[in-house]
């Protein structure tokens, strides 16, 4: 998660802070996500705590170098992703033509990136079944803060649990199409760049998109969820910053997702406007917002090891990181396979 706070900009509505509460008023379809659901079931099952725990180890890895924005280590962490979805037989999107979105130098030099090199968002793609054109974006940033003075800053939450969830997330995805119930909608995985140094990969996706803006339904971004905080040491519980900002829909249907699957403890208190850590700005899900695009972002809270050489993967709670990546992936069903998109109600 980017470190220094981002220009602001007022928050206009009120929102609510604390612990689980449906929004009233909010009117949600009936949930396709049920315990007997088969196809979703089976699905969800995929997403297995030894499997990230594997995966983050290497993403998270000193030979990765701490995957600063276009270092080898970060294009070597790249690498692995690509071949972990070609292995899957999940393709990039063919308006793309490759898993590489070049994010250039010069882009993020203008937004204050200095002398970063050319880096690269990477995207896999599944196709919708109905509705292929109206798209769920699944993200998280792949890039870390590098070395410093020899030491490697592994990143394994910030946000190798976040990168290696989105990879679960589409091993279910993809297993459910092979199953023959893929997703109604399309859904696009999205691991951007640059996110430590100012959002740039999430700036220039937003800017260039694959796809078009108006047909992105939502954006459901991970960043650290892997660890806990002092405040929750213990708890079974997630924050979901920005579900009900700009849809009243978005928040119901993931209440209800996480009520049906593990039901951890939904924790608001980033969404309060006096909130001073203002995170709902800080990470990749804002450039969505900025396009009027619904968002909800999954973290854990800031620890003892954000953004220290500590940040390491035999730190990282894995049954917990399985628990709150099966509920973006309950979430990101229904709203795949709901017959009508999830309005935008909401400024």
């Amino acid at each position: 998660m980017k470190k220094i706070l981002i220009p602001l900009i007022s928050l206009a509505m009120a929102v609510s802070c604390g612990t689980t509460k449906t929004p009233e008023g909010a009117k949600a379809q009936s949930p396709t996500v049920a315990k007997g659901d088969k196809a979703f079931l089976s699905a969800y099952k995929t997403i297995k705590a030894d499997e990230l725990k594997k995966n983050l180890y290497v993403i998270a890895s000193d030979e990765m170098g701490g995957r600063d924005t276009g270092s080898p280590g970060q294009k070597k962490a790249g690498e692995y992703m690509i071949n972990f979805y070609k292995n899957l037989g999940i393709a990039p999107p063919k308006a793309l033509g490759s898993y590489y979105q070049k994010v250039p130098s010069e882009f993020m030099k203008k937004r204050g990136g200095g002398n970063l090199p050319d880096s690269e968002n990477i995207l896999a793609f599944i196709e919708g079944s109905e509705k292929p054109e109206e798209i769920v974006v699944i993200s998280g940033h792949y890039d870390h803060v590098g070395t410093r003075n020899g030491v490697v800053y592994n990143g394994a939450d910030d946000d190798g649990s976040g990168t290696v969830a989105v990879m679960q997330i589409a091993k279910a995805f993809q297993e459910a199409k092979k199953a023959g119930n893929g997703p109604k909608r399309s859904i696009l995985f999205l691991h951007v760049t640059g996110e430590e140094h100012g959002l740039f990969g999430s700036d220039y996706y937003t800017s260039n998109p694959v796809f078009p803006l108006a047909n992105t339904v939502v954006d459901l971004n991970i960043d650290m969820i892997g660890r806990d905080d002092a405040e929750n040491r213990g708890k079974q519980y997630v924050y979901v910053i920005g579900s009900e900002m700009l849809s009243s829909e978005l928040k119901v249907i993931n209440e209800a997702a996480n009520k049906k699957t593990n039901n951890l403890e939904l924790n608001y208190k980033y969404d309060d406007p006096a909130d001073t850590e203002r995170l709902y700005y800080r990470s990749d899900h804002y450039n969505f917002a900025k396009n009027n695009i619904p968002v909800a972002f999954f973290f854990d809270g800031i620890h003892e090891d954000y953004h220290k050489p500590t940040d390491d993967p035999e730190k990282i709670d894995y049954p917990l990181l399985e628990k709150r990546a099966q509920l973006v992936f309950a979430t990101a069903w229904e709203i795949a396979n709901r017959p009508e998109r999830i309005v935008v109600d909401k400024k």
